[in-house]
């Protein structure tokens, strides 16, 4: 049972052939971020980027023109978010706050973004842990966003 002021969260992982490092450093990279952050076929624009706690980054993630469905939080066809870097604990753990930039107050609120990397045989293993999802968002389709960047980050990488 929900009520209006229990978020959601989600959680996904995926083993990555790349040292705890090479991840933590697309993760920290405005030029590696722009790459792969953006689920499926949307694309990334990074416009401010300071690395340090209190620090963080702005960003856009683009819909494809293919979509019919108009959905950005934005715009019709963009999530433009603020991330505020709230731990950096190199090559092993980020915490971020993203906030989107939305008039909508289903999109609302500080989500929070722990990601950590785990050294295991061969490679690392990438955690990505959401709480206080907006309402907003689904969090299937939050998971599903998730899944696919994960992916985009092992192409990237490995």
């Amino acid at each position: 049972m929900t009520d209006a002021h229990s978020a959601s969260s989600t959680r996904n992982s995926r083993f990555i052939k790349a040292s705890q490092e090479v991840l933590y450093r697309a993760f920290t990279d405005p030029a590696a971020l722009a790459v792969w952050l953006a689920p499926g076929e949307m694309t990334g624009q990074v416009h401010s980027f300071d690395l340090k706690v209190g620090g963080g980054y702005q960003m856009s993630l683009y819909y494809p023109s293919s979509e019919k469905a108009f959905r950005g939080k934005t715009s019709d066809r963009e999530d433009r978010f603020t991330a505020r870097f709230m731990e950096l604990t190199p090559p092993r753990r980020i915490v971020q706050a993203i906030n989107f930039d939305s008039a909508d107050p289903a999109f609302s609120g500080e989500m929070i973004m722990e990601v950590t990397f785990e050294a295991e045989g061969g490679g690392t293993r990438v955690t990505i842990l959401f709480k206080n999802i907006p309402s907003g968002i689904r969090p299937e389709d939050n998971e599903a966003g998730t899944r696919s960047t994960l992916e985009k980050l092992a192409r990237y990488v490995e």
